[in-house]
């Protein structure tokens, strides 16, 4: 959630970060923004104790199954499946970054997915029938989706229908307008090579290394850049260790990640070596969105209107234009969902992006994002859509039936839930939540 930045009083904050702060500042060490690294830790466990554990459940969770089914088959840990569970989670992690946008103002879009899949029905006829360019159609296919989620948030937030009636409306609907625009057929091949490369095919050797140095530069960079921001205002800032701390982590972890795909994981005579073409992109589109939550006014808007709408209109801010923002916002990112479906399977059909939907509301719950709104982070999402597919990928290489990875998938979903919810009525969640 994005934290409002408070300058600190001048007999609560000392240059030497050694020193106590006083009480008063000592209450705000569970914010993050104050404090030596040991103040961090200690303020992040009462956060955990107070309920707000973010997404240390999922990441509890992605740690455990990785133990257990790496250990139960040897081929889980390999490089070829470690490329395969990246294009697997792109989908689901694309849809749940699109509904997190709109779970954060405590509201649903339940036909975010087949509104990808007709806005991805639009474009393959666009390109197949009509020979457009496939950037352009895909252009129009966006616009689509957002006219859509304009529609959506205008019944939600001028008219007052529930925005589950209304997207559950649509999801019926949109399922018949793509039997109507797909034909008797019902699908359509994906003819364009530049599309099915997303999933299918990945970067050179060298590029997995630059993108990796880009995701450290940026990191360095941001982090560095907010702490002259704050240091500027007069306000205190986080030990810096913790920003080596986190660059450490970027260059350890993804190097070894980019050194394992480089490898070749071919069975074949043909080498196949690299990143998948989809993650770059992947996490291009999550930084995006995480910058917009973290550091825009519309951003704060969302936290403030998700937390309290009440206070969010008292405070000037114009709910019902930010609710429709979010609504725009999940259809647009929900096209790039459909997209990577159709290019992973070659094909458009009636059927994309109806059965997704439900998992990309569970994988944003798993990963930490209330579904009471006002408080999540994309990047939850991201974790929560990993855990998901790293749960159908595991059973699937055990060789167990699809019937178990649903009860699996639909335990961890209540528990998530479950904890979210005990979470909200602790004693400790209000002060934290402020």
């Amino acid at each position: 959630m994005t934290n409002v930045e408070k300058p600190a009083h001048p007999a609560e904050h000392t240059d030497d970060a050694s020193k106590p702060l006083g009480e008063d500042a000592a209450a705000l060490i569970g914010t993050g923004h104050e404090g030596t690294v040991g103040d961090q830790v200690r303020g992040y466990i009462q956060k955990v104790k107070g309920g707000d554990m973010g997404s240390l459940p999922a990441l509890a969770g992605l740690v455990v199954l990785g133990i257990l089914f790496s250990s139960l088959d040897s081929v889980f840990l390999s490089k070829t499946n470690i490329a395969n569970l990246m294009t697997q989670t792109a989908a689901l992690m694309m849809l749940s970054m699109a509904l997190t946008f709109v779970i954060l103002i405590a509201e649903i879009d339940l036909s975010a997915g087949v509104t990808g899949g007709s806005a991805v029905a639009i474009w393959v006829l666009l390109v197949n029938q009509h020979s457009w360019n496939w950037v352009l159609a895909l252009l129009v296919a966006v616009l689509c989706a957002a006219t859509l989620g304009l529609f959506i948030g205008v019944f939600v937030a001028k008219v007052g229908i529930p925005s589950f009636v209304i997207t559950l409306g649509l999801f019926l609907g949109l399922q018949g307008f793509m039997l109507v625009l797909l034909g008797g057929s019902g699908a359509y091949r994906v003819q364009t090579q530049a599309v099915t490369d997303i999933m299918n095919k990945s970067m050179a050797a060298w590029l997995g290394w630059a993108m990796l140095a880009v995701i450290v530069l940026v990191s360095l960079g941001t982090g560095l850049y907010d702490r002259r921001r704050r240091q500027a205002a007069g306000v205190a800032t986080r030990p810096i260790a913790l920003l080596w701390m986190r660059v450490g982590l970027w260059i350890v972890l993804g190097g070894f990640v980019v050194y394992l795909l480089n490898q070749d994981r071919s069975t074949g005579v043909f080498p196949i070596t690299g990143v998948p073409i989809v993650v770059p992109i992947a996490l291009g589109i999550l930084w995006i969105g995480q910058w917009v939550l973290d550091r825009t006014r519309f951003g704060l808007h969302v936290f403030a209107v998700g937390g309290n709408p009440e206070a969010a209109r008292r405070a000037g801010i114009n709910v019902a234009r930010v609710r429709i923002a979010c609504f725009v916002t999940c259809s647009s990112l929900a096209v790039l969902s459909g997209l990577f479906t159709a290019s992973q399977v070659g094909i458009v059909q009636a059927t994309l992006g109806r059965d997704i939907v439900l998992s990309g509301v569970g994988a944003a719950v798993i990963g930490g994002v209330s579904l009471f709104g006002g408080r999540g982070r994309l990047s939850q999402a991201a974790v929560g859509a990993l855990l998901i597919s790293m749960i159908t990928n595991g059973l699937g290489l055990l060789g167990l039936s699809a019937g178990i990875t649903f009860l699996v998938t639909g335990g961890v979903l209540i528990l998530a839930a479950t904890i979210d919810a005990v979470s909200r009525r602790r004693p400790g969640a209000a002060s934290l939540a402020r």
